[in-house]
């Protein structure tokens, strides 16, 4: 660095002196120029200084005595030459003015083409090197962070890491919104960092479907599983610095957001003793999911909304932790509840 600076240095130097060449007369050329206003000849020694006066303009030369140039008037020269130096130094700024626009055009062309480049992800193999840089990125978050969790409960060192890297953010006031697979209500380590980070802002919910892994900051970066290197570790990760793939991995996250259930840390609720747990309109529902029937029938027929239907649909795959309709409908059809309907409805045996 030195070296480059040292170097910089020395070539404006050089420039400098070139210029100061140019607006000014050497010593030998001032006395050749007195010389040939007393008439003196002109020999090869002077030719480099003859060079000079001949680019000021104060002397001209007759090609048939060249060894006797004729003396011109050092004012009208001086004035010429300032007049030129003015031009050149107003041709000079115009173009320097000129330079930040230029700059700043050809900066959006060279920004698109790193968001078009395939060499915005980093390949991380280690868990320690990928649990740094994740907490390097977040600890820089400046507005959001995504995190879907869907691989089960974490080592005490890495939930206590996470929950201290999750409260900074909130504190800073940084939006943090964290999904779990179902089974987490489960987990009491885990009802514990939620009740608390959702104490502190934080936001929760829980999706009996599968989703999948990631973290997003700011929706600029984001660290999700690999799925490239053949016979990486299971806890190797991607760096993802590219826009377009952040935003189709942060748009990931909100489908599944979308469709999750909401969790402030609460335990699962138990199946009362001798009783089903379902109410009226969860059986509706499922007798109608079971049958095929569209929703907005069901809706329409219940009197309630879409968003409401699909809130009792969430609540019924979490009890049974059923990640699709169909299998929801094959968890119903196989329930005790199911049977003894289909048991009252045929009626006593005669």
């Amino acid at each position: 660095m030195d070296q480059d600076n040292s170097a910089r240095g020395q070539s404006g130097a050089r420039a400098g002196a070139q210029a100061d060449a140019r607006d000014s007369l050497s010593a030998a050329a001032k006395a050749l120029y007195a010389g040939i206003t007393r008439g003196e000849p002109v020999g090869a020694a002077d030719d480099a200084a003859l060079r000079e006066l001949l680019a000021w303009r104060l002397v001209a030369v007759d090609p048939d005595r060249p060894e006797a140039p004729i003396a011109l008037d050092p004012q009208e020269a001086g004035r010429r030459r300032l007049d030129e130096g003015l031009r050149e130094l107003a041709a000079r700024a115009a173009g320097m003015a000129a330079v930040p626009d230029v700059a700043d055009e050809l900066a959006l062309h060279f920004e698109r083409a790193k968001w078009r480049s395939g060499s915005g992800s980093e390949f991380l193999a280690e868990p320690e090197q990928v649990g740094a840089r994740i907490g390097e990125a977040a600890g820089q978050a400046e507005t959001e962070l995504l995190i879907a969790h869907p691989l089960g409960p974490r080592g005490t060192d890495v939930m206590a890491a996470a929950l201290a890297r999750d409260a900074r953010a909130l504190a800073r006031g940084v939006s943090v919104r964290t999904l779990y697979r179902d089974g987490e209500r489960d987990d009491p380590a885990t009802r514990d960092r939620v009740t608390g980070l959702t104490a502190k802002g934080a936001q929760f919910r829980t999706l009996a479907a599968p989703f999948q892994s990631c973290v997003v900051v700011d929706r600029r970066q984001a660290f999700i599983p690999d799925h490239v290197v053949n016979s990486s570790p299971t806890h190797a990760a991607w760096h993802v610095m590219d826009r377009a793939l952040v935003a189709f991995i942060a748009e990931g996250f909100e489908d599944a957001w979308r469709r999750a259930d909401i969790w402030y840390g609460d335990a699962r609720r138990a199946v009362p003793d001798g009783g089903t747990g379902l109410t009226h309109r969860q059986r509706e529902i499922l007798i109608d999911t079971a049958a095929g029937i569209d929703q907005r029938i069901t809706a329409r027929r219940l009197s309630i909304g879409l968003r409401t239907l699909t809130k009792e649909l969430g609540v019924l795959r979490a009890r049974w932790g059923a990640p699709t309709l169909a299998a929801l409908s094959y968890q119903w059809a196989l329930s005790a509840e199911r049977r003894r309907m289909a048991e009252e409805a045929a009626g006593p045996e005669g």
